[in-house]
């Protein structure tokens, strides 16, 4: 298979198995000029699909790093109006959303901590309509990623420098599974394990977690009424889509207030263009009450002081170790990729959809069952082959569900 087709068949599979769009449905693309190529298969692929219309949002790496590097201090705490418009449109008119990455995972290195932090709040209530759409499948989204010139010297620094861009395409292409076969039946295939594996997991009905491994004792309970979830999910029109691909977990939600002991991160943590990494992070009921980080300490404090919701988890999947991502042995200092390679949990809101009637319930409802609200969704990784997971029945059973970072069933 050629570099074109291989191109042709990733724009195919985010626009029908990613975004999945339906015939005169509206698409909002979020990129960087680093992808225009691509994202114009992808746009040409969407209106072949039957898309009504598409619209481009292209930003730059540089001109975000002026922003701030050089705008006025009080322009950190306010957020463009017509990008939160511009998003209620869509979900008003009930559209989908593509994000295409191709961001340098140290675009905003020494940056002021308060300018991101002030960006992150401000953006973090201008959007929060949609996030709420998004955290509850209102409307389908996808995140895909495609190689930038920095992105890829991150990712292989030892490789020649005209070819790191082509080495990262290749990786890509390999976690997306394309390259052998029809890209979307393959997909189709690969949902269908993970469907089996939160089949499993529904139906024991753990009451807790027990994770260990090296800098890791670590309790999480769960909510009576949880769900495992995989990437693949469905708008209320019970239209399918995949929100990250690539995918390799099963998900659920903790209970807000059942979380105790201390975990550490086994992979760096990529934040605002920041690096964090070299982590533990310690919890009494839930709530985070003491972080440690070799790496990008100040950062990570600000991220946890983002709301009260920041305190306290929001997600918790499970990835085996010998996924293909992590049989790579390929760091790609991005979430989208790293997340997949490992167990990780997030710091923040919880996923509605991952407890039963969570769609429907208010913020105050949300709280009473136990569910996290936040203006933060991050992921960070703490699977390794040392990892062990224990099930813990309602009665006090205890079932291996992970033995040396891989599945225990």
């Amino acid at each position: 298979m050629t570099f074109q087709e291989k191109l042709a068949q990733f724009a195919e599979l985010a626009v029908k198995v990613g975004v999945n769009i339906q015939k005169g449905q509206t698409l909002l693309i979020n990129t960087t000029t680093d992808t225009i190529e691509f994202t114009r298969l992808v746009v040409k692929e969407a209106y072949a699909a039957g898309a009504g219309r598409v619209t481009v949002n292209f930003s730059d790496g540089e001109i975000d790093r002026a922003f701030f590097d050089n705008a006025p201090e009080d322009e950190f705490s306010k957020y463009p109006r017509w990008i939160s418009e511009q998003r209620d449109e869509l979900i008003e008119r009930k559209g989908a959303l593509l994000w295409i990455d191709a961001a340098d995972p140290d675009l905003l290195s020494g940056v002021p901590v308060s300018k991101l932090s002030a960006q992150q709040k401000a953006a973090g209530k201008a959007l929060a309509n949609y996030r709420n759409a998004v955290m509850n499948d209102k409307v389908a989204w996808a995140i895909i990623a495609v190689p930038s010139k920095q992105w890829a010297a991150k990712v292989f620094p030892n490789v020649e420098a005209d070819k790191q861009v082509e080495a990262l395409w290749e990786a890509i292409f390999k976690t997306v599974r394309i390259g052998e076969g029809n890209a979307v039946e393959n997909w189709q295939g690969h949902l269908e394990n993970l469907d089996t594996r939160a089949a499993i997991l529904n139906a024991k009905r753990f009451a807790k977690l027990h994770y260990t491994a090296p800098g890791t004792d670590l309790t999480i309970e769960l909510p009576d009424k949880h769900i495992w979830q995989t990437g693949a999910s469905k708008t209320p029109e019970n239209t399918s889509f995949v929100a990250n691909m690539p995918t390799e977990e099963v998900y659920t939600m903790p209970s807000k207030y059942g979380v105790n002991g201390t975990v550490s991160n086994t992979k760096p943590l990529v934040f605002q263009g920041n690096i964090i990494d070299d982590f533990k992070l310690t919890f009494e009921d839930g709530k985070i009450v003491k972080t440690e980080a070799g790496v990008g300490n100040d950062l990570l404090q600000e991220l946890i002081k983002a709301d009260e919701g920041s305190k306290y988890l929001g997600e918790v999947a499970l990835v085996p170790h010998e996924s293909p991502i992590s049989a790579s042995n390929i760091l790609y200092y991005n979430t989208l990729f790293d997340e997949n390679a490992s167990n990780h949990l997030a710091i923040g809101e919880a996923y509605p959809t991952c407890y039963e009637g969570g769609s429907a319930l208010s913020p105050e409802q949300l709280e009473e069952h136990g569910i996290n609200t936040s203006i933060t969704h991050e992921d960070f990784m703490i699977g390794s082959a040392d990892m062990n997971i224990d099930g813990v029945l309602a009665d006090g059973t205890v079932e291996p569900i992970f033995r040396n970072g891989s599945w225990a069933f």
